[in-house]
């Protein structure tokens, strides 16, 4: 069962970037790809680079004119596709949403992103209201999956109540780069990234598949490297810095054995973890 992520670099023209969205996915669709997933907020540049209340005018309604878009090519080519939006979700309310699409053109379901950064270039407190939907699983045409976002990959009790919610495949639509002249260490911010999730996909024996723009955006440049790291945390493919379509055939069985041979969540201690919700 292949799935495809795909890196993009976006302009300021958001129907071109959807135009270009599209026509990646048709890509990825032409070379077997059953679930496509893109990057986060691909629509347009990472605006969050600056607190700008302009930015607001971004945003759009779940369903709206993108989620139809997507649908169409969905059912067109009965794939499943993750796309990461700007929802607003009424007056004054806004969310980084993770739309998925079944395999039929049907809106299964959203993700809003629960974490949400505030640090210099990621300002996303200033745009976004937490997610107050949970962390969840939906159940495709083709695999059970999770959607999370970004910042959210960070966090260790994400992965693992999406697993524990049913998730065979976690998907993370991602956003990540650095400032231009502090590639030493974004080199070494790069690796703890990557090295995080795949601790994620060893932990709660899933497939972890993280899908990460590219380009320059003033003065900021995203690394790419989308991949998609097996139950055991190896990585099966690895993106480069430019635009890609990453490819990779996942064997869903492998879940179950790698379940079977680590069975972390069978010993999980539930009866000792209350402290876990306390700061």
């Amino acid at each position: 069962m292949k799935i495809a992520l795909v890196q993009m670099s976006c302009t300021n023209g958001t129907a071109a970037n959807l135009r270009k969205a599209i026509g990646l996915i048709g890509k990825a669709a032409d070379k077997g790809a059953k679930i496509v997933c893109l990057q986060e907020l691909f629509r347009t540049p990472y605006f969050c680079k600056k607190e700008e209340a302009g930015n607001f005018d971004l945003a759009e309604p779940i369903p709206g004119p993108t989620t139809e878009a997507l649908s169409r090519i969905a059912k067109e080519n009965s794939i499943v596709i993750i796309a990461s939006l700007f929802e607003k979700r009424r007056k004054g309310v806004y969310h980084n949403t993770a739309v998925v699409i079944d395999a039929d053109g049907g809106l299964l379901g959203k993700y809003r992103k629960m974490h949400i950064p505030d640090d210099p270039g990621f300002y996303e407190k200033f745009y976004f209201v937490p997610g107050d939907l949970g962390f969840r699983s939906f159940k495709t045409r083709y695999a059970d999956i999770g959607v999370l976002v970004c910042w959210d990959q960070w966090f260790p009790e994400a992965a693992r109540l999406t697993a524990l919610a049913g998730a065979d495949i976690l998907f993370y639509p991602t956003a990540i780069g650095w400032k231009k002249g502090k590639a030493v260490e974004a080199k070494s911010y790069e690796e703890s990234w990557r090295t995080v999730q795949r601790g994620h996909a060893i932990a709660n024996g899933v497939y972890v598949a993280a899908a990460n723009r590219v380009g320059t955006e003033e003065d900021f440049k995203y690394w790419g490297g989308s991949f998609v790291a097996d139950p055991f945390g190896e990585i099966v493919r690895q993106g480069g810095s430019g635009e890609e379509i990453v490819i990779v055939d996942c064997d869903l069985k492998k879940v179950e054995r790698t379940r079977r041979e680590w069975p972390f969540l069978r010993d999980r201690r539930i009866d000792a973890y209350q402290g876990i919700a306390s700061r």
